[in-house]
Order: C-alpha cells, then structure tokens, then sequence
C-alpha cells in the first residue's frame, strides 16, 4: 500500500535557513543544522534542502551544509540548488544526499533530464517546477532566477515525464508562504496529466489542508512555513491524514 508523505522544505540562501513569501520577501530563520535535527526528532518522511540563490548565483549548495545536514538526517534527504551537471549530482550524492531536485537546468538543456536518469537512476531525479497564475495561460512555469521558461505547464509535465524523472515536485509561487491552504484545483488538474508521484508546495496552513491536497491527487505534501511559524507538526498532519482512511507512516 502507498504510503503518503509530508515533507518539510528547508530554504537556504547560502549557509542560512530563511522562508519566502511569494518567492520574494524574505525572513531568515537560522542554522540549517539545528533545523535538520529538529525535524529529525519529529518523525518527518523526508526532508527537501533547496538553495534558491544557487543558481541566480551561478554556483552550487555547498556541499559542507549538505554533508552536516545529511549527518543529522535519518530519512531520506532531498537536495537542490545550482545542479547542472551529472558531476554536480555525483558530489551531492557523496555528500549525503538521497535525491537531487533539479529545476532550471532542466529547461536551459532539455537533454540533461535524460542523462541524469540514464546516469543516476529515476528514483534519484525529482524535477521541480514553480508556477504562477498567468495572463495568457491559467499557469505558467515561474523562475525565480529571473530566466524566461519557454515551456507551457502541460508541455512540461510530458517533457519531464517522457525523460523518465522519478517525482514531480509543484511548487505555487503565488501561495509560498501565505498559509492560506493549497491550490486543489490546480492539484488535481497536474495529477490527471501525471503518471509518477507529484509532491505539492505553496500554501499549507492546517492538517486538514495536507489531507485536501492528497484527496485532489497528490502523492506527497511539502510545506515549510506551517512548520516553521506555528506549533503544527508533521506528525499532527500524519494523524490528520490517517483520521481521513489515507495511508501514512505513524
């Protein structure tokens, strides 16, 4: 039986924890280490460590963070920021990461989907994409490096599928940080179109949004600020689920 998950989302603007409000004002929050450990005595499924400057930066997560967040993890740990290249994948690997989340690249060298998989494996890839209410399209891909994505949300969702990644991670960038619970229309419109795990971000507010956003076709919930800011818990949302009939691991 497939057993739904809630993942916490840590946020690094280099060596710092911080969250985001719609991708742009921002609140530091501190150590990634301490947060890391918090988590892991909070029985969390997995834990996604993404570093949003990375590739604004035209630099890598450093593998030193990664390393010491890895050694206070035992789950599986996701981890993104200024990936470009299977090498890039191999240190992050070596460096304790479970996952790579790969975002950006995927759409300045299509190619490199393929290969990461070929290399590494479908269960390795997470492809990442942010999206925002559009003028033209109801969604449009979002880059919050600042770089034009050429790409309708449904064009990319069979690019990314067809290149074999092993999860789908949606991030709503007009939700981040809001609190204001899920966009489930949206949820279910992606998971009709998907064959493999989509993990969901942007907007969690309550355990009972977690359960909403499963019920609308998510495999996974992925939040951060509802963890950060209240006294909400990932095992107050398990038990939400499970209340529900949905499969968790209590």
């Amino acid at each position: 039986m497939l057993r739904h998950r809630v993942i916490p989302i840590v946020l690094l603007d280099g060596y710092s924890v911080l969250k985001t409000i719609k991708f742009d004002v921002r609140r530091n929050l501190g150590n990634p280490i301490v947060v890391a450990r918090v988590y892991n005595s909070r029985n969390v499924d997995e834990l996604i460590l993404l570093d949003i400057d990375a590739s604004k930066e035209n630099r890598g997560i450093d593998l030193h963070t990664v390393n010491a967040v890895a050694s206070e993890c035992f789950m599986p740990l996701t981890v993104g920021g200024g990936i470009k290249t299977c090498a890039d994948i191999a240190r992050a690997l070596e460096a304790g990461a479970d996952k790579v989340s790969l975002n950006s690249v995927l759409f300045e060298k299509p190619a490199f989907a393929k290969e990461a998989v070929s290399v590494f494996g479908s269960q390795c890839i997470v492809a990442s994409i942010d999206v925002k209410k559009g003028q033209v399209q109801k969604y449009e891909l979002y880059s919050h490096s600042g770089r034009t994505i050429n790409f309708s949300l449904e064009d990319a969702l069979k690019f990314l599928i067809d290149s074999g990644v092993g999860e789908i991670l949606l991030n709503n960038a007009d939700l981040d940080g809001l609190m204001s619970g899920y966009d489930l229309g949206l949820i279910n419109y992606v998971s009709s179109l998907m064959s493999i795990p989509l993990i969901v971000a942007g907007g969690a507010a309550s355990p009972a949004d977690c359960s909403k956003a499963i019920k609308a076709g998510a495999s996974a919930v992925a939040a951060a600020s509802i963890f950060h800011f209240t006294s909400i818990t990932p095992q107050l949302c398990k038990e939400e689920m499970h209340k529900d009939d949905i499969p968790v691991r209590l």
